[in-house]
């Protein structure tokens, strides 16, 4: 039964001391309401960027967000919050008159608040001061500097890119051209057809040789027949034919020769240049391949500037706040009230133990003493 003894004895003690709960919860609510009247009105303004993936990504990509693809775009929250921003920023609107001369780092945490809304692609950043405009502008211009920053960063990427396969492009192109200066001058200083039109026509030379040979090697054999079978006046002018046949015969085989070996030369001459006509050609064709791929990535990158990476866009500049965001009178009358009535509940729960051990005490003290006397 202590409990429910005690805890009636405390909420009738409480009624007790009505007036000091009313006088402390009063008090609370008169000084939060002066501390509110007194403190300097602080408006907040808020600008929005939407994130956007970039545009030549696949949109299906695009609308799975991953929470690491979230977390990647708290990158752009350095941007807004950067030192040399908030710096321009304050120099450009004059607010150092109207902040103080507290270090920037102070005035950036007690002015400026960037945060990227929870499981979306959008940037929120939140600027207070007294002034109500002021507030916006500032918003405005950090969103608009953020998004000129990051279109910047993207154009310098291109750009960087674009003059690497500009140069690629043009060694390319430059190198072709020599391959083709080279393959011009070997067309005129190594022909081929010219070449292999002589060794046809020493193929027919050959041929003709052959008959002539074989032509010759008939006459002789007729010769020696006729000589066989003829007197002795016949067969001395058979023999002087055989005799000249024959050396026709030698005088055409030494002939026949010389023509093979001048088309063995011609033949290595002929694989020679085919050869060096090949490689060259085979140069030739893999550097108009190499130039044509350049150019088409090329195309590709000047086709896509601008569009790579993500691209920030401004949809809410914000406006010129109507209400102030601080002191937030509501709030803090709450939290006053909320003061003003704990700690007199606190104080009379204290006081109230007290004074039950004080009256515990001196019962103790009034027994010991009866003892004694009865004793």
């Amino acid at each position: 039964m202590a409990g429910p003894i005690d805890a009636f004895r405390y909420i009738s003690y409480m009624r007790s001391r009505w007036r000091l709960i009313a006088a402390s919860c009063g008090l609370a609510v008169v000084l939060a309401v002066a501390i509110s009247l007194i403190q300097t009105r602080e408006y907040t303004a808020t600008a929005r960027i939407v994130i956007e993936p970039p545009a030549g990504s696949d949109l299906r990509a695009a609308m799975a967000v991953s929470p690491i693809y979230l977390e990647s775009l708290r990158t752009y929250e350095e941007f807004a919050t950067s030192d040399s921003l908030f710096r321009k920023a304050l120099d450009r609107f004059g607010l150092r008159p109207l902040l103080g001369s507290r270090p920037i780092e102070s005035l950036k945490k007690r002015v400026l608040k960037v945060s990227l809304v929870r499981n979306t692609r959008i940037l929120e950043i939140a600027a207070s001061l007294p002034d109500a405009r002021k507030a916006q502008e500032l918003a405005q211009y950090l969103a608009e500097s953020t998004a000129d920053l990051n279109r910047a960063m993207v154009s310098e990427g291109d750009h960087d890119l674009l003059v690497g396969l500009e140069h690629q492009e043009a060694d390319a192109r430059a190198r072709l051209d020599e391959i083709d200066a080279d393959w011009a001058r070997l067309l005129s200083t190594e022909p081929v057809e010219d070449l292999r039109a002589s060794m046809d026509n020493a193929a027919g030379l050959r041929s003709k040789l052959l008959r002539d040979i074989l032509e010759a090697q008939v006459d002789v054999a007729g010769s020696n027949g006729r000589a066989q079978q003829g007197g002795s006046p016949e067969s001395a002018q058979t023999r002087g034919e055989s005799a000249d046949a024959g050396a026709r015969i030698a005088e055409l085989r030494k002939q026949l020769q010389d023509l093979d070996r001048l088309a063995g030369e011609r033949e290595k001459l002929l694989a020679l240049r085919v050869a060096h006509r090949d490689k060259l050609d085979a140069e030739r064709k893999a550097g108009q391949a190499g130039l044509a791929t350049i150019e088409g990535r090329l195309r590709e990158a000047r086709g896509d500037s601008g569009y790579r990476g993500e691209r920030l866009k401004v949809i809410d500049p914000g406006i010129v706040p109507e209400r102030p965001s601080s002191p937030n009178l509501p709030l803090n009358l709450a939290a006053a009230l909320l003061m003003g009535l704990a700690l007199p509940l606190l104080y009379l729960a204290i006081e109230l133990n007290f004074l039950e051990q004080r009256a515990i005490g001196r019962r103790d003290l009034f027994q010991a003493v009866a003892k004694g006397r009865d004793d």
